[in-house]
């Protein structure tokens, strides 16, 4: 029976996720992955310490499930977006990557906006700090000999396609998160590229995520256990990869992705730019489809951190808020860990806890931490009702979907109902191994890209959606009041 295979190359972890031809789930692996933070604003990996990371999770998939590794036929690849992995003349990296949230570029992203206030429209969106093009800025004007040097210029994931196939190669999703793609026409714009100092040679060779990219090569495959003709796809970007693994993919299908960071995402059958708006217009991972997203930086990590922050195990701390929870909460969270992007673009934005007294208690803080995190996607929903995208309903994918109690939180939030799915929390993984069936099968996507069987769809409940409207109006007044002193605080820091 064939078999495919998904890697995910996210923030936290790789995972990779080896699924059978009825799409059924044989065996997966993650990896931790570390981040490192030598200045403010600063977001760095060893782009070697995803491959080792790879390498980890293939040496666990041997021990649990080497004949079905035999068998596979297409290998798919996702990530995170937008870091910035300069290669040298040889192909190896010539420092760390700069991630997706790293905001040191902030200067050089609005310059881009003032001086070519066009481009916007072309990108899909407004330039912002943790986009690629406006790292390549700050390189060249802070490490001018590193910029000098560069020779190939990709993303996260397709490091590992470099080190599987040695293609230099990326898929359409990723590439619109660069923003030197124009989005309409799904090629590399050399008037973007031209404004950062770069020509389409430094660039990856563009795909479909659906099509072939290239072959393993056969040190790899005799490594892992694999055929000689192993096909990888060209794969996605997280958030579309999240898609095709929750059948995202006809017009107006939504969904919510909890993960490290949340994105608010909708397909669309056309090219549809909200720049105004501050919502992403991409290409998706399939041809001739796009998406429309409200993207924010911080989603479950900030669960995660207040779970460290408490020392308490996340599913303790989620099971006590939950038999504590009444109503919406007294205090407000402000999530803004890594500053935000999606309505704000401000690098400069912290998190906040705001209503603290002698009676606060943990689970207190943890129901704000939940509750902050639903009204920054209230937020994203706004933005793509100004972008002319309403929503009526939403799928939820991402680790945070484990929670049905925060989903919970979420609908009453955003007045939807929002189904959770079986498998919900492996969606780029599983999305990236249905792009590789699909490239190695050529099938229709409609016959693979199918929505996973429905775990529960929680409906709002009229009396908490009327409850927590006043607090979402807090928490954005908030926000305002303290916008400044953001700014202010952060002109000290660099």
């Amino acid at each position: 029976m064939p078999h495919y295979l998904g890697i995910d190359v996210g923030t936290s972890a790789v995972k990779a996720i080896l699924v059978d031809e009825r799409q059924a789930t044989v065996a997966e692996a993650d990896v931790p992955l570390a981040i490192s933070r030598p200045q403010h604003l600063w977001s760095e990996q060893d782009p070697e310490a995803w491959w080792q990371a790879v390498q980890s999770a293939m040496d666990g998939l041997q021990r649990d499930a080497a004949s079905a590794l035999a068998d596979v036929r297409g290998i798919g690849l996702s990530g995170q977006m937008h870091g910035a992995v300069l290669l040298g003349q040889d192909h190896r990296p010539l420092r760390p990557a700069i991630l997706w949230n790293d905001s040191r570029s902030f200067r050089e992203a609005h310059e881009l906006e003032d001086k070519h206030p066009g481009f916007s429209r072309i990108a899909g969106v407004i330039p912002m700090p943790g986009f690629t093009a406006p790292k390549l800025l700050w390189l060249a004007r802070h490490e001018p000999e590193t910029f000098r040097a560069i020779r190939k210029m990709i993303l996260p994931k397709d490091y590992i396609r470099l080190k599987m196939t040695g293609a230099i190669v990326t898929d359409m999703s990723d590439a619109a998160g660069t923003w030197w793609l124009d989005e309409a026409s799904r090629d590399w714009s050399d008037e973007v590229l031209a404004a950062t100092g770069l020509t389409r040679g430094h660039m990856a060779n563009l795909v479909e995520g659906s099509h072939a990219s290239g072959i393993v090569r056969a040190e790899i495959a005799h490594r892992w256990g694999l055929r000689s003709d192993v096909v990888v796809a060209g794969g996605a970007g997280d958030a579309a990869a999240g898609a095709v693994g929750l059948g995202a993919i006809k017009d107006g299908a939504a969904f919510i992705s909890l993960g490290t960071s949340g994105q608010l995402f909708v397909t669309t059958e056309t090219y549809s730019p909200a720049p105004e708006a501050v919502v992403h217009s991409f290409c998706h991972a399939l041809p001739n489809r796009w998406f429309q997203m409200a993207a924010m930086l911080n989603g479950a990590s900030c669960l995660s951190w207040a779970a460290d922050l408490l020392k308490r195990e996340i599913g303790e701390l989620l099971r006590e808020t939950e038999t504590a929870y009444k109503r919406p909460s007294a205090l407000l969270f402000l999530p803004y860990l890594t500053g935000e992007r999606t309505p704000h673009n401000d690098p400069y934005a912290c998190g906040v806890f705001f209503g603290l007294s002698p009676d606060t208690r943990q689970a207190d803080l943890a129901q704000a931490v939940l509750e902050g995190v639903a009204y920054s996607f209230a937020d994203a929903k706004r933005a793509l009702e100004q972008a002319g995208t309403p929503l009526t309903q939403a799928g939820i994918i991402g680790g945070g979907s484990r929670s049905s109690f925060w989903t919970r939180i979420f609908a009453n939030v955003l007045n939807i109902p929002i189904m959770r799915y079986q498998g919900s929390d492996k969606g780029p993984a599983f999305g990236a191994a249905r792009l590789a069936r699909l490239a190695a099968t050529g099938e229709a996507p409609e016959d693979v890209c199918t929505a996973p069987d429905v775990l529960e769809t929680i409906a709002p409940e009229p009396h908490l959606v009327e409850l927590y409207q006043p607090r979402i109006r807090a928490f954005r007044n908030l926000y305002q009041s303290l916008k400044a002193e953001f700014t202010r605080g952060a002109e000290g820091r660099i």
